[in-house]
């Protein structure tokens, strides 16, 4: 059963930030890898679990990959061709990849290379986004153009999808939540969504009806983060209120704000993509103030989605400039 969840606190937006002297997250230094296969479009970095290990997948390339930040030293594991994968998340079992273009979650074995799948079924797109576990291990999905958000029970290889009620709302970032709810942002439309704990799926919609969320985070005190890529705004949703608000961003109207997370102090940054090079800023609740942008090294081209590791204090992303980027905070 769907429901609309109805945002009925009030819906403040905040139209400007403090004066210039108010304190501001530091600008974080910034490293990039080259990657020595050419235009494939490395993204979606994971760290972990094993020390000095960074998964990525190379979506235009067909493969899985891991980094070494001490020694710059990379492994591939090939897919099938046209298996497009879009993104991975990894834990003690090994690497899962979205099989986007092939319809699949796929699990790799570290030290063989050997790969599980899991395979979609039913009518229509299936074509699997981005993942996120839950506290059991299990993982949660978006399909962007299946206009779904799934789920996968890993040990029993079982499946439940959740239709959303929006025609093409497109989801497509996810997070996971303290109590297991996932997080959705819909980016073909105003709304972002969830799942209760009944399996029933809400809709949140956002104060600006052109507004186009794309990614998002979670606090863990129940704040979900989010950025608005058509119109340059960060925005929170405070999840037990259900107050929204919102700032403008400071590359305007049309930075293209894209890859987003959290620090270990809950602040949101995030990646402008309107302009080249990209640019990373950090955004202060405390204050409301953004940080001084930094620029990718190699451009950036478009920065897609970006993790937090909170052992190196420094985020991860690729680029499709062909590199993949650790932004170390100071």
């Amino acid at each position: 059963m769907k429901r609309t969840l109805c945002v009925l606190a009030m819906i403040t937006a905040a139209w400007s930030v403090l004066p210039a002297q108010a304190e501001t997250p530091a600008t974080p230094a910034l490293k990039e890898w080259e990657v020595p296969w050419d235009n494939t479009r490395p993204r979606d970095p994971w760290v972990g679990p094993r020390e000095n290990t960074v998964w990525f997948v190379g979506q235009a390339g067909d493969y899985v990959a891991t980094l070494n930040p001490e020694t710059g030293d990379l492994k591939r594991y090939r897919l099938d061709p046209g298996t497009g994968p879009h993104n991975v998340i990894a834990d003690e079992r090994g690497a899962f990849y979205a099989g986007n273009q092939a319809e699949h979650i796929g699990l790799i074995d570290p030290e063989t290379g050997e790969i599980r799948k899991f395979k979609l079924e039913g009518e229509g797109p299936k074509d699997v986004h981005t993942m996120a576990f839950d506290s059991n291990g299990d993982i949660f999905f978006t399909e962007q153009g299946g206009n779904r958000i799934g789920w996968l029970d890993v040990d029993q290889h079982d499946f439940r999808m959740f239709e959303v009620e929006t025609e093409w709302a497109r989801p497509y970032g996810i997070v996971v939540s303290q109590d297991n709810r996932p997080w959705v942002a819909l980016f073909g439309t105003n709304k972002l969504a969830t799942i209760d704990r009944k399996g029933r799926l809400h809709e949140v919609t956002l104060p600006r009806e052109k507004s186009r969320p794309r990614r998002l985070d979670i606090t863990d005190d129940g704040q979900v983060w989010y950025v608005d890529y058509a119109q340059g705004f960060l925005g929170r949703l405070e999840i037990d209120s259900g107050d929204i608000q919102e700032w403008p961003i400071p590359g305007g109207s049309d930075a293209r704000p894209y890859a987003m997370a959290l620090d270990d102090q809950g602040r949101p940054w995030f990646v402008e993509t309107g302009d080249n090079p990209n640019r990373l800023i950090g955004f202060d609740p405390q204050t409301e103030t953004f940080s001084e942008p930094a620029t990718i090294p190699s451009g950036g081209g478009t920065v897609r989605h970006m993790v937090f590791d909170p052992d190196k204090r420094a985020f991860w992303f690729g680029t499709d400039t062909n590199t993949v980027v650790r932004a170390t905070l100071q």
